[in-house]
């Protein structure tokens, strides 16, 4: 028999969050996010989910290429764009759609044939201050791609650093106002926050991507408050119980201590599968279809649950640690992390299935 811990993808939920952009960005293309295998959730199986998508956007060439062979035909962007002069040839070959960022990709694009009509995203750094052209280079730039022949489409893109926060969007957006031409330029702008929150950063491309599997970009928020449903949940089984006397403790280090007599619960799930090492004592999760917390430190393979008041759990009975009524935003807040992490954390141990509508 094997462990019985898996995560199930719930394709349905995919697509009903992509709906839920559309909803608050009617007018604008869809350029779905599927970088880090989809967020956990499966690059070919989350891409053919989203098939009502106007393009993806991903990190990795070899990813890319896998979604071609796959029958994709709509528009592919890579993130970071190409790492090696090298890489073009493969990009134009499959039709990729690389982000230039810097100064030596834009040098090395020149190289391009004059058949290639390469597709770019000229990004800009309008103050995250990680990838992006600095604004007094944007104009020299955007002369040189549009002047080489090899060059096709040209979107001006940038990333919002604090859409989920008090600071907002203006700051950046007055920086991009100040680029010369920027309004008759392809936009590509606003990602899950964007999206949810600053409508007049919607024009041209949108970049959802936490928010297609259904949490919520905003601190202390779940994805339920904006209509939003849980694509992955990870769940286990109890596999053995053990009864606590006042003062015994669990676990590595003796993390808790029981104070009255207990009932626990010891759950095939540990740090190895994905689940946070350092989640504290009381982290929300759902056994026998009851809300209780973890007790103990987790361990590689195990983590052990309160059962003093669910009675009717036992070896056997179902565990959910995220997803299905338990939100992944609200483990990760517990856990001092973001809900972006645990759907990425999932280990390759952990078999992923489709879940059963």
């Amino acid at each position: 028999m094997s462990r019985p811990t898996f995560a199930s993808i719930d394709s349905a939920a995919l697509k009903h969050n992509l709906a839920v952009v559309r909803r608050h960005a009617p007018r604008s293309e869809v350029m779905a996010v599927i970088k880090a295998n989809a967020y956990g959730h499966g690059l070919l199986r989350a891409a053919a989910a989203l098939s009502a998508a106007d393009g993806y956007a991903l990190l990795e060439l070899e990813e890319a290429v896998r979604l071609r062979e796959a029958g994709v035909r709509s528009r592919i962007v890579l993130l970071e764009g190409f790492f090696e002069p090298g890489e073009l040839a493969v990009l134009v070959e499959h039709r990729l759609a690389p982000v230039v960022h810097c100064l030596d990709q834009v040098a090395a694009l020149e190289a391009l044939p004059a058949s290639a009509k390469l597709d770019v995203l000229l990004k800009v750094n309008t103050g995250m201050n990680r990838l992006g052209l600095a604004p007094g280079d944007y104009a020299g730039v955007l002369e040189r791609l549009r002047r080489n022949p090899g060059v096709g489409a040209i979107t001006l893109m940038t990333h919002f650093a604090d859409a989920d926060g008090e600071r907002g969007v203006a700051w950046q957006m007055e920086r991009l106002r100040q680029l010369p031409g920027w309004g008759a330029m392809p936009l590509s702008l606003a990602n899950s926050a964007a999206i949810l929150r600053h409508p007049e950063t919607h024009a041209g491309w949108v970049r959802p991507g936490i928010m297609l599997y259904g949490c919520s970009p905003f601190p202390g928020e779940t994805g339920e408050a904006s209509g939003l449903k849980p694509a992955m949940t990870l769940e286990s089984r109890l596999i053995a119980v053990q009864d606590l006397r006042p003062g015994d403790t669990v676990g590595y280090g003796g993390m808790f201590r029981a104070e009255r007599p207990m009932r626990i619960g010891v759950v095939a799930c540990g740090y190895a599968d994905g689940y946070p090492r350092h989640a504290p004592n009381g982290t929300p999760v759902r056994v026998a279809d009851r809300m209780t917390g973890t007790v103990g430190r987790v361990s590689m393979d195990l983590l052990c649950v309160d059962l003093t008041d669910v009675a009717e759990a036992r070896p056997g009975s179902r565990v959910v640690l995220w997803g299905e009524g338990v939100p992944a935003e609200r483990v990760a807040e517990a856990a001092g992390t973001v809900s972006y992490q645990l759907l990425c954390a999932l280990a390759p141990r952990v078999p992923v299935r489709e879940r059963a509508q």
